[in-house]
């Protein structure tokens, strides 16, 4: 990896390390109800931001236009125009969890526009490949919102004090991108202003566009539609694989499931921030010294090495007999997550090579047997196991990742 990768790494493992503070935080010192309350308003809030967003960072990093923060203030703006068509879905899940509508509606719309924004900042920032930007943007926003928990628990405060802690630091990392909106709307007056002074030199004339060159044909070529279709089968995958076992198994196996799953899924997620989305940030950078299948194969180990700590944690004791049931769960989430890893690896090819429609395509098919396997078993009552049904689950997602590494190592190989 190169050195803004290493640095993407290394400030995304400083932030999941601050999160992770912050849950041993919340967990020690806020009452149960806060936290719940917390948890369904900022989820809520995610899911209204992931829609609204519609991979559109993913976008901002492929398609490189004239300048970065033009691209900023498009992707922001499209973003924003979803974010408030999606306001009466999202007043209906705030309906439908029967908090106080008001106060939690305006938690959410505040929590999911500065994420919004934040989730913009960073693939912008990335583009800009500024070392210290990239440690900035990443670290400061869970700092900030650590901080201001702590300050909260010190003050003895009685306010909402998560929900403003998380504010404060979705804000933070919002105001990344505030730069882009001002200098854009300066660039726009300044070529106002020029063109009563020297319209050849404006980009859309024929003297300059026969002196720019052709940029090759990458990028994200997909619809708005498509990439909306994408986000939403994603969401409801991610929603799919808790509420099943919530409602199938009950609360003590999903948290068994669902606390090594949090761990393990931060490294397929590494994996695409600090390899994938750099190298679709940087297109000049070709890192012809490091093949994508071996950056894959050590995210695998890396989760097959997370495995391996949570059970020998559990055969010392240090976990306690309360967690004894994550053994079961162990392997099937290093398959799972360890091929999303490979796949992550190779995310950014159909994007150098202008088949993101086709590997939209893929993913959502791939996605939707996912989805499959997690509701077929509860819908007909299949007497199983977890430990088989969620087995069944993740030997499907690995099939499911195998085609796609092959069908993205195909397309890199025709395109050689």
């Amino acid at each position: 990896m190169n050195f803004t990768s290493q640095i993407v790494a290394l400030s995304s493992a400083a932030a999941f390390a601050l999160q992770i503070a912050l849950a041993l935080l919340m967990l020690r010192y806020f009452p149960p109800e806060e936290v719940g309350m917390f948890s369904v308003i900022s989820q809520i809030g995610f899911f209204w931001t992931t829609l609204a967003l519609a991979q559109t960072p993913l976008r901002l990093l492929a398609n490189h236009g004239a300048s970065v923060f033009e691209d900023a203030r498009q992707a922001w703006s499209s973003s924003v125009q979803r974010f408030v068509w999606l306001l009466p879905v999202a007043a209906l899940t705030v309906w439908w969890s029967g908090l106080s509508f008001v106060n939690a509606l305006l938690w959410a719309l505040l929590l999911s526009l500065c994420q919004l924004t934040w989730m913009l900042a960073q693939s912008m920032r990335l583009r800009m490949v500024v070392a210290w930007a990239q440690a900035g943007v990443r670290i400061l926003p869970p700092l900030m919102a650590l901080l201001a928990s702590v300050a909260a628990v010190s003050l003895q405060w009685d306010g909402p004090a998560l929900l403003t802690a998380a504010l404060l630091g979705y804000a933070v990392g919002a105001a990344w991108l505030f730069p882009a909106l001002v200098r854009t709307h300066q660039a726009e007056f300044q070529n106002a202003s020029a063109v009563s002074v020297d319209p050849p030199l404006l980009q859309n004339t024929p003297a300059f566009t026969t002196l720019v060159s052709t940029p090759p044909v990458s990028g994200d070529n997909r619809s708005a539609k498509l990439r909306v279709a994408h986000t939403l089968v994603d969401a409801m995958l991610a929603t799919a694989i808790v509420v099943v076992w919530q409602r199938a198994y009950g609360a003590q196996e999903t948290g068994w499931m669902a606390a090594p799953l949090r761990l393990m899924g931060f490294v397929p997620a590494v994996v695409h921030m600090a390899w994938a989305q750099v190298l679709l940030a940087q297109p000049l950078v070709e890192h012809k010294r490091v093949n994508p299948m071996w950056v894959g194969l050590g995210g695998f180990v890396c989760v097959g090495l997370l495995g391996a700590s949570c059970a020998f944690a559990l055969a010392i004791g240090w976990l306690g007999e309360n967690w004894i049931g994550v053994w079961s769960y162990l392997l099937p989430l290093v398959l799972w997550q360890g091929s999303a890893c490979y796949v992550a690896a190779h995310s950014h090819i159909p994007f150098k090579t202008n088949k993101a429609r086709r590997y939209s395509w893929l993913c959502m098919g791939v996605a939707g047997l996912q989805i499959f396997a997690l509701i077929t078993p509860y819908a007909i009552r299949w007497d199983i196991t977890p430990f088989m049904h969620f087995m069944g689950f993740s030997i499907i997602s690995l099939i499911g990742f195998i085609f796609i590494s092959v069908h993205i190592r195909n397309i890199s190989q025709q395109t050689i």
